[in-house]
Order: structure tokens, then C-alpha cells, then sequence
């Protein structure tokens, strides 16, 4: 097999990968009993990385969408009481999105449902295997190869 089939193979098997951990993770929030969405599980979750409560277009930027989706997003969360919107302490024209206690509270279920999904879709592998492999997610993620015995951070 050539490398370009090989890496073709791996690019298939990472594809079938991700659309799993999406229907796995899907499910275990569905079980979780919070009637939201991967993509407002996803907001929420972006939104803890920030200092202050972003604007909607630092959203849409972060989460690479338009801002119309996030406009969409933030008032389902909005409606169901985990976000609010406010108004900016210096530009009244700019509205920011800040977490709730009820998002919060969601986070934290979110949390346990993602540990669920991902003890689920690593329950074949050992230790050193979840090890290996995280490894190599990082250097995938990351686009740069590790030196070799180097330890990650």
C-alpha cells in the first residue's frame, strides 16, 4: 500500500471516528435530560474561556461560524435561561453574552455526559494505548511532531 492510500485510509478512519464520538457524545446528552444541542453545549463550553462575557462576533469568530448561527444559538440558551444577554459597560451598542447559573449548572451535567461518551469509545483501549494515542491527538492537533521521549505539558 502506498502512502498516499495509507493516509488516505487514516484520514477515512479518523472521519468515521469523529462521526462516532458525535453520535456517542450525542447520545449520552440526550440521556442527560437538559434539552440542548451539541452546538449550545459547544457555546457554553466556548464561553468559560473568557475573562468577561464576549460579543456575539467574538463567538461566531472563536467558534468558526457565522454570526447569524450564533444569534440562533444564544437565544435557545437565552429562553432556557442559560445565558443572558447585557448590554457592554462602554459601548451601548454592543450586547455580550454572559453564562448563568443555570449554564453553569449545565456545564457541569455536560461534563459528565462528555466523560460518560468518552469512557464509552475508550473502554477497548489500556492505559498505554489511551496514553499512545493521546499523544498523537496532541501532535495532530498540535501540527507538530514531537521530539522523540519529549513529555507534554
Amino acid at each position: 500500500m502506498t502512502t498516499a492510500d495509507a493516509d488516505g485510509l487514516l484520514a477515512e478512519q479518523l472521519l468515521r471516528l469523529t462521526r462516532r464520538v458525535h453520535r456517542i457524545q450525542k447520545r449520552h446528552l440526550e440521556g442527560s435530560g437538559l434539552d440542548i444541542t451539541p452546538a449550545q453545549s459547544r457555546l457554553l463550553r466556548t464561553l468559560t474561556h473568557y475573562g468577561s462575557p464576549p460579543r456575539m462576533a467574538d463567538l461566531a469568530e472563536r467558534l468558526e461560524v457565522v454570526p447569524r448561527a450564533v444569534t440562533t444559538l444564544v437565544d435557545g440558551l437565552e429562553t432556557s435561561g442559560r445565558v443572558r444577554r447585557v448590554p457592554d459597560p462602554t459601548n451601548r451598542r454592543v450586547i455580550r453574552i454572559e453564562l448563568t447559573d443555570a449554564g453553569r449548572a449545565a456545564l457541569g451535567e455536560l461534563r459528565g455526559a462528555r466523560r460518560a461518551a468518552a469512557e464509552e469509545i475508550l473502554a477497548p483501549l489500556t492505559d498505554e494505548q489511551r496514553e499512545v494515542l493521546g499523544g498523537l491527538l496532541n501532535t495532530l492537533v498540535d501540527g507538530v511532531a514531537m521530539p522523540a521521549g519529549a513529555e507534554r505539558g
